[in-house]
């Protein structure tokens, strides 16, 4: 289907198209095997320019939005969804700096991150505060010298691996989520430092790891905006970078369904390909119509949230990544089915897409508690 993308969306999507085919794809096995961090194919990301898309110019980046974030991540997933979440990550990481950040802040941190020096990590997860973001226990208490942290986030992304992070954090102990607040740590700041890297079912060659805090001193000018607006920063990034999490199922089921289709075409049985049975073609055509249903309600919902026209896009983001990450699931799965036997092996990519595809209906809220969120904005809006 045509969308009408504008010359720097083209650019954006024909970019991480060429990465992932020629920079990705020949190294997929063996960093997922390995479960590596792509610091190689990192550097080639950097060199595009592609890590300052959603930041602006005057900060060296090319003023993107959601939409050119999803048609980088599409196309980065379709051949590792690992390497597509790593490149992802940096915009949870920055994204509550570039809207909330003092003048100060973003010159002092967003160059780094759109030349892609420095990767960002966004954390918000804990051991008791998970769906119920809410819940946060770390705390960040204000002294004359700044602000001292103590406690632990779990399941970071780039969790290591990044220079920056952006950490929602406790400031007022009976307030909930009234009382979190956001900040600014660096790797190195002493006080902070990292747990076990965690060994994943999929998305490996993506690190993610614990963040521990003791007693760790922060200046005061780390602070995010206002005290006690994290949770809502937080809750606003989300509604943003949900498309995002769409983005990369979709790719991952756009790969799988590729994966099959090849092989569907070559599988010779009973003297002829499997491709002409049509119990194949029928799963075959369920496939490409659920992926390109997808990818609709994705850049739709990108580009609404971009547009700045409605108060809220929670509904719309939701929608995107709940359809999505569920479609990617049966297709994957499909594509499993296609290939038989080979499919499930580790020398055939279709087990890795299956892989991948799962965390995408967890992260970012679980389609759960997603549902339960398209269902109170449904109450708002009829």
């Amino acid at each position: 289907m045509e969308y009408f993308l504008n010359e720097l969306q083209t650019t954006v999507r024909d970019l991480a198209r060429g990465i992932a085919e020629e920079k990705v794809l020949p190294v997929r096995a063996e960093l997922d095997e390995k479960e590596e961090f792509p610091w190689a194919i990192v550097r080639e990301i950097a060199a595009s320019g592609l890590y300052g898309i959603a930041i602006p110019e005057e900060y060296g980046g090319i003023s993107g939005g959601s939409f050119e974030l999803v048609l980088a991540t599409e196309q980065l997933a379709r051949v590792c969804g690992g390497v597509a979440v790593t490149y992802a990550a940096n915009f949870l990481g920055s994204d509550i700096l570039i809207d909330n950040g003092s003048p100060e802040q973003k010159a002092r941190f967003l160059p780094d991150i759109a030349s892609g020096e420095k990767l960002c990590a966004f954390a918000i997860t804990e051991e008791t505060a998970g769906s119920d973001a809410g819940a946060v226990k770390t705390t960040a208490t204000k002294t004359a010298d700044g602000y001292v942290i103590n406690g632990s986030k779990r399941f970071i992304t780039n969790g290591g691996d990044a220079a920056i992070y952006t950490i929602i954090a406790r400031t007022e102990p009976g307030k909930s989520a009234r009382g979190l607040s956001a900040f600014i740590v660096e790797k190195g700041t002493p006080g902070f430092s990292f747990g076990r890297k965690e060994k994943k079912m999929g998305i490996r060659t993506s690190s993610t790891r614990e963040l521990l805090f003791d007693d760790c001193l922060i200046p005061r000018e780390n602070l995010i905006g206002k005290e006690g607006m994290g949770f809502f920063y937080a809750m606003k990034l989300f509604e943003k970078s949900r498309p995002g999490i769409g983005a990369q199922a979709l790719g991952i089921a756009q790969g799988a369904f590729e994966a099959a289709y090849a092989h569907a075409k070559e599988r010779v049985q009973f003297g002829e390909a499997v491709l002409s049975f049509q119990s194949i073609q029928h799963m075959l055509a369920n496939m490409a119509m659920d992926i390109e249903a997808a990818r609709a309600l994705i850049y739709a919902s990108a580009r609404t949230i971009d547009s700045g026209l409605q108060k809220s896009g929670n509904m719309e983001s939701s929608m995107s990544k709940v359809f999505a990450s569920d479609m990617a699931m049966r297709v994957t799965t499909d594509a499993v089915q296609i290939m038989g036997g080979v499919g499930y092996m580790r020398d055939y990519p279709a087990e890795k897409f299956m892989r991948d595809a799962k965390i995408t209906q967890m992260y970012e809220g679980t389609n759960q508690i997603l549902r339960n969120i398209i269902a109170n904005e449904l109450k708002k809006r009829y």
